[in-house]
């Protein structure tokens, strides 16, 4: 089988064996092509090509290490470069450490960004005895009608009936036995009175003024047994504990010394059965306490304000 015009057979079966379809300008055939990568029928030497291959290789590898190094030491050395610069001392590195600014030299990054506010407290409460515990604070207005308002008084369950009331300057005459002398020794200025009663028991608050603290204080604890104020009777209040056995108390608050006498209406005498007595007395001498603390208080809270 034959293609071309006339030209030599060809078995592509067959090594070596030429193509050659005519060149239909030339008239000639043209060149030769190999097959199976031979070249005028002679194998190439691939062992030296690989070796050849391999060594151009080794030194590309060579080429970029050592490229990488020498940028390295370039980086390195334009690093030191810049910290002596900036330093401006090649002996940087072994300065000592009080080179170095104080702690109180460091500006803070928070120092201009905290506001700072000057400590405030506010003032302590006035206390209420204070206001009376001396004549010069203690100027509120002062009658049996203040210190003792209405015309009754409840304390828990009981009610008493308020009754006749009494205000003198000559403190002595509104006491008794060892009692008028130790008002006087003191300079008592003042004594109020108001009596109040129930079923058949009544009971006389008196209210002793001084000047100072220590006056009052002073009358509390030289009074005896017989230091009692004189009992008020009036406006529907019999006489009552002059003459019979009744039961008294004494104590002082700021500038003031309280006491109390209590006892039966009709005459008869207080023993320690008498409970009810006991709590007639006690209940006007709480009463007496609160009522003076009340005016310290309300003088204060003025003054407050």
């Amino acid at each position: 089988m034959s293609f071309g015009q006339g030209g030599p057979n060809w078995d592509p079966w067959k090594p070596n064996t030429p193509q050659q379809p005519w060149d239909d300008q030339s008239g000639r055939a043209p060149q030769q092509q190999p097959w199976g990568g031979q070249i005028g029928g002679q194998a190439p030497d691939w062992a030296a090509l690989a070796d050849a291959s391999e060594t151009r290789n080794r030194r590309r590898r060579l080429l970029l290490i050592v490229g990488a190094a020498v940028a390295t030491v370039g980086v390195g050395a334009a690093v030191a470069m810049a910290v002596v610069n900036a330093d401006g001392d090649n002996q940087a590195s072994n300065k000592p450490t009080s080179g170095l600014p104080a702690t109180a030299d460091i500006p803070s990054d928070t120092a201009s960004t905290v506001p700072s506010f000057a400590p405030t407290s506010a003032p302590p409460p006035l206390d209420p005895k204070d206001f009376i515990s001396s004549v010069d604070k203690d100027t509120a207005e002062l009658s049996p009608d203040t210190l003792f308002p209405g015309t009754q008084l409840t304390m828990g369950e009981r009610l008493y009936k308020k009754g006749p009331t009494g205000d003198t300057t000559n403190c002595a005459s509104a006491a008794k036995s060892t009692l008028p002398k130790i008002l006087t020794d003191n300079k008592c200025t003042r004594f109020l009175r108001v009596t109040y009663s129930k079923d058949g028991i009544a009971v006389t608050v008196g209210v002793a003024v001084f000047d100072t603290e220590a006056q009052a204080t002073k009358v509390k604890t030289t009074a005896d047994k017989k230091s009692i104020v004189e009992s008020l009777s009036g406006g529907g209040v019999p006489t009552f504990c002059r003459a019979a056995i009744c039961r008294s108390t004494t104590n002082s608050y700021g500038r003031y010394a309280y006491f109390t006498i209590a006892g039966f209406t009709d005459g008869k005498n207080v023993t320690t059965k008498s409970t009810a007595v006991f709590t007639t007395g006690d209940d006007l001498a709480e009463f007496a306490f609160r009522q003076i603390r009340r005016r310290g208080e309300a003088q204060a809270s003025a003054a407050s304000q």
